[in-house]
Formats: structure tokens, C-alpha cells, sequence
């Protein structure tokens, strides 16, 4: 039996929706593969993946009959007792990574939550109430508890919620000297993002890591990636320190690990997640079969050889055209990135003006992100066809052409 929808329009949003998000004009109701389909029947291509959440598009259909299968058998039992998809997908995350362990949470900020407490437990454990101090790149994102805006380097994401959590400090990303000064004996985490996403698409530098792991080791600190955007191979591999080779003490994953499906993951290693007891941390929903069921789908076909080196390849095809339209209406200064998480650089003449790339590219039907006001951000489907990449971009350069011609 099916239960009668309302009508609704975008106008009620602003009549309902507490105002913390600005949406599109337009309201997506049905999505296949990287096409999406508007109330009116507008059809657009998807550039944003859900800002890198649909890693296989849109109504994957190994991810429907996933979600529909365990539909019927199981919704929810808690974390009272564990259930069959929880357990299936820790083994593949587990086999696939270096990690022995899995917490399961709904949300990117909760798995860092998670993160940041055991890393705080760690260091309690290991060095005393003193061993607390968390130190975090400037320009960072980890997500919008208060917890973790506080270790965001972002002022503007915790400005006017109160006082702001003690022992979490910042320092420039990429510059192992300015970590060198602020680690000590005191620290208990550092957290980077492989790649800095919400400030735009900067990747770090081999040598970086590198001397962030050694000054860890050397201090008894853990090393935690948030891998929220850059993992379940948005970066060509499974996870972006793959790509490095520097593995970390614990992991954040979420965003594409459900494909669409509110999932997050914090992996870590047994030495570290013995730390955290019966009852020392939890959640209601996190490990929900219908959740896990879908990431296990999301893995199984994301972590094979056709999926990852094909990523490689739609990586060429954006970053060439991008960078031809870039040299051709003045408005892009380069591409960097990784995979499919790239950041077209706008040049000194359109600084600060992303968002109108972003609202005229819809105005040409196209989906697309940005990343800070001076990069235009992709985030798309990993399995996206070769005709809707060419699509996409032609309706990027026509929106590129008429801003440019104004």
C-alpha cells in the first residue's frame, strides 16, 4: 500500500527547513547512473556525486536490490546485538586495509568523533591526563560537532557556539617544520586529510606524510587520516595513503562507503582500538544492517581493478578538458586533484567567484561543486560513462562561455 504524497515546491523549504542550507532553485526527484531529473522533467548531468557520496551514481542496481533485499529481512536490533551485514563489511574493510578493527557510525563527523575520543583515551592510557593535545592542519574540515569544528582549522565553522574545546591546536598543512615546532611529548593525535577537500582540493606532499608519520612514531602519537571524501576510491585507490605509502594509526571513512546511504566507519589497528571498553563509546544506529548491507555492495564492486583503474582514466578525461577550457576563457588557472576529487583553480581575474561558475553551469543543466570560493570542485560517479563526462563538459563550456561573454 502506498501512502499519498503532498505537493511540494522548493519555496517550502524556506517555510520549513531550519536555514542552514541554501538549495538550488530546483528539487532532484528521480536519479539513474549520472543523470538526474528535476520536478519539471529537466534533465541534468552530475558532476557532484552527492559531494563524493554516489560513488556508483545513481540507482546502482547491485545497490537497490542490496538495500531491498535486506529490507525485507532486517532493519534494526541495536547495538544489543550485532547482525550479519555489520560483520560482512568489517571483514572487507579489514582484509582490504591495514586495519583489525571497525566502529560503525552514520556520518563522517561521527566516525572523526569517534577518532578524536580514542585518540584522547590513547593518549590518557599511554602518557597520562596530560597526553591530550591534538594538533590539526589550518583549513581543515572533519565535520560539525563541536568536537570536531573545534579540531577543524576553520574559525568560521566554530565562531559563536561557546567555549571552544581545549588542547587542539593548527598548524599550516604541508609544512613539516611548523608540525616539528608544535608536536611534543603531549601530543596524542595528529589528523590530516590526505587531501584538503572543503578548502580546496590541495593534496598533500609524499615527503609531508612521510615526516608526519615519523614525527608520530617518534612521539608516541597517533596518526589519524580522514579519509571522508578522499576514500572508497575517489582517488583511484581503495583509500588515498595507499597512493602515499603511509598507513596511519586510525581511519575515517564515510561519504561514498554507503553510496548514497548514511554509513561512516572508524578503522583502526587492535594495539590502538583496545583502548576503548565496553560502554566507553557507542551509538544506536551505527552497524544498521540496511546501512552495512549497502556498503558491503559499494565495496565489493569498488575495490576490483576494472573500478580503481578506470578512475585513472575518467581522471585524464576531466583534467584535459578542464585544463583546455581553462587556457580558452581565462577562468581556470589549473587542475589538481586526485582521481575524480579535482579542483579547477580559478584564475586571479574570476577569484572569489565559484559560485557563479556553479549557478550558470545549472543554468546549462549541469551539477557541479565548488570547494571555497576561488575552485570549482568534481566529485562524480567512479563508474560515470564516457558520454556523460563529454555531455557534462560541454555543458560546463557553454556556462563557461556565456559567463565569460557577459
Amino acid at each position: 500500500m502506498s501512502v499519498p504524497h503532498a505537493p511540494v515546491q522548493r519555496a517550502d523549504f524556506d517555510q520549513l527547513m531550519v536555514p542552514v542550507f541554501a538549495p538550488a532553485a530546483f528539487i532532484p526527484v528521480r536519479g539513474e547512473g549520472s543523470r538526474v531529473w528535476d520536478q519539471s522533467g529537466r534533465e541534468l548531468v552530475d558532476f557532484t556525486g552527492g559531494i563524493a557520496v554516489n560513488v556508483l551514481g545513481h540507482a546502482h542496481p547491485a545497490l537497490v536490490e542490496a538495500l531491498s533485499e535486506q529490507a525485507g529481512k532486517l532493519w534494526h536490533v541495536s547495538n544489543v546485538f550485532t547482525n550479519e551485514p555489520a560483520l560482512r563489511l568489517a571483514k572487507l574493510l579489514t582484509d582490504a586495509t591495514f586495519a583489525d578493527r571497525v566502529f560503525f557510525a552514520n556520518s563522517g563527523a561521527e566516525a572523526n568523533e569517534a577518532a578524536f575520543k580514542l585518540a584522547r583515551r590513547y593518549g590518557h592510557d599511554t602518557g597520562g591526563a596530560q597526553k591530550c593535545e591534538i594538533i590539526s592542519a589550518v583549513n581543515s574540515f572533519h565535520g560539525r560537532t563541536l568536537f570536531t569544528v573545534s579540531v577543524a582549522g576553520q574559525p568560521k565553522y566554530s565562531a559563536g557556539f561557546g567555549p571552544q574545546i581545549e588542547g587542539i591546536s593548527h598548524v599550516p598543512y604541508n609544512d613539516l617544520e611548523a608540525l616539528k615546532a608544535q608536536i611534543s611529548g603531549n601530543t596524542c593525535a595528529v589528523v590530516l586529510e590526505p587531501i584538503q577537500g572543503e578548502s580546496g582540493i590541495l593534496p598533500a606532499d609524499r615527503a609531508y606524510l612521510e615526516g608526519v608519520r615519523q614525527l608520530c612514531d617518534e612521539h608516541n602519537a597517533l596518526l589519524i587520516f580522514d579519509e571522508v571524501q578522499t576514500g572508497v576510491g575517489r582517488t583511484g585507490a581503495l583509500y588515498a595513503y595507499m597512493h602515499y605509502g603511509v598507513t596511519p594509526d586510525i581511519l575515517t571513512s564515510a561519504k561514498s562507503l554507503g553510496g548514497g546511504f548514511p554509513i561512516g566507519a572508524m578503522l583502526t589497528t587492535d594495539a590502538v582500538a583496545r583502548h576503548f571498553g565496553v560502554g566507553v563509546h557507542g551509538t544506536t544506529y551505527g552497524g544498521n544492517p540496511l546501512a552495512c548491507a549497502v556498503g558491503e555492495a559499494v565495496i565489493s564492486i569498488v575495490n576490483t581493478p576494472e573500478v580503481l583503474e578506470g578512475v585513472a582514466v575518467r581522471s585524464a578525461r576531466f583534467t584535459r578538458e578542464l585544463t583546455r577550457m581553462g587556457e580558452q576563457y581565462g577562468v581556470f588557472s589549473h587542475v589538481r586533484g586526485m582521481g575524480l576529487l579535482l579542483g579547477a583553480v580559478l584564475t586571479d581575474a574570476w577569484k572569489g567567484r565559484a559560485g557563479e561558475v556553479m549557478a550558470a553551469a545549472q543554468q546549462q543543466d549541469l551539477m557541479i561543486l565548488q570547494a571555497g570560493p576561488d575552485v570549482v570542485r568534481f566529485a562524480p560517479s567512479l563508474v560515470i560513462s564516457d558520454a556523460d563526462i563529454d555531455e557534462g563538459l560541454a555543458r560546463l563550456e557553454r556556462a563557461l562561455a556565456s559567463l565569460t561573454a557577459a
